[in-house]
């Protein structure tokens, strides 16, 4: 493990495997460097692996306040310290931070955005839900709030919760939980704006759940329109978790995308 320093100060723990072109994963809410564990060992045969936990969660460090803006940077800040032309590769809310990193450096060179949480419509965030969060976590049942979130907000299927459960991941999940809610309130907040991308000149896929329900598909391809070397990569039979439900799958279709660049 190593530690990389964001602009504002926060060191970010960042691990590095495997040999090759070097690319960035980034998790998603509730999650750390762990959240890859199911693909880290395919993808070390192609490239060279960074894997990271995002601020205030794992090993990493925490500002007194949260801004979106600083996630963005945290990203940005460890694709230049790797040094180098990065591939970079963001899930959810991992992906949204790295649709907006792709604005603050020019050293990426292939970009993947698996179903980045851009909501449409706000997202499931309100002053109701934050309160019975804070609730929960003042009460000590942190595991309970990341099975609201889980259950009832991402619409996670039961069997692929339960298989969370049982992996490497979920202890540092239930220690991040106190993250969700500012995470949440940060997608209901943000606004895609897609003239801000139209000079974006990054290869970029946008992976997509063949199964996922509509409104990320509508997602989808409102970045389609507004990236202008983008495509979009149906995972057949998925949804938001093929690098656990379908890892042979999802190492595929990266390498097939990275190589071909």
């Amino acid at each position: 493990m190593e530690l990389i320093s964001s602009s504002d100060g926060t060191s970010i723990a960042c691990w590095h495997s495997g040999a090759g072109e070097p690319l960035l994963l980034v998790h998603g809410t509730s999650g750390d460097h762990l959240a890859w564990a199911p693909v880290l060992p395919a993808l070390e045969r192609h490239f060279s692996v960074w894997t990271i936990d995002r601020r205030g969660r794992g090993r990493s460090g925490d500002a007194n306040s949260y801004a979106f803006e600083r996630e963005c940077e945290d990203i940005a800040r460890v694709v230049d310290g790797i040094g180098g032309s990065v591939h970079l590769l963001g899930h959810s809310f991992g992906g949204l931070c790295a649709l907006e990193a792709a604005l603050l450096t020019p050293n990426i060179g292939g970009l993947i955005l698996y179903e980045p949480s851009i909501s449409l419509a706000g997202s499931a965030w309100s002053a109701e839900l934050n309160a019975t969060m804070q609730y929960l976590l003042k009460a000590g049942n942190r595991e309970e709030v990341l099975l609201l979130f889980f259950r009832d907000i991402v619409k996670t299927p039961s069997q692929e919760i339960a298989a969370m459960q049982g992996g490497p991941s979920w202890h540092g999940r239930i220690a991040a939980v106190h993250t969700i809610p500012r995470e949440l309130q940060g997608i209901d907040r943000y606004i895609f704006e897609p003239a801000r991308f139209h000079a974006l000149q990054i290869f970029t896929m946008l992976l997509l759940g063949g199964d996922s329900p509509p409104r990320r598909h509508r997602i989808a391809e409102k970045l389609h329109q507004a990236l202008p070397f983008s495509q979009i990569k149906l995972l057949q039979g998925q949804q938001h978790s093929a690098m656990r439900t379908a890892p042979d799958l999802f190492v595929r279709e990266v390498t097939e995308f990275l190589s071909n660049l």
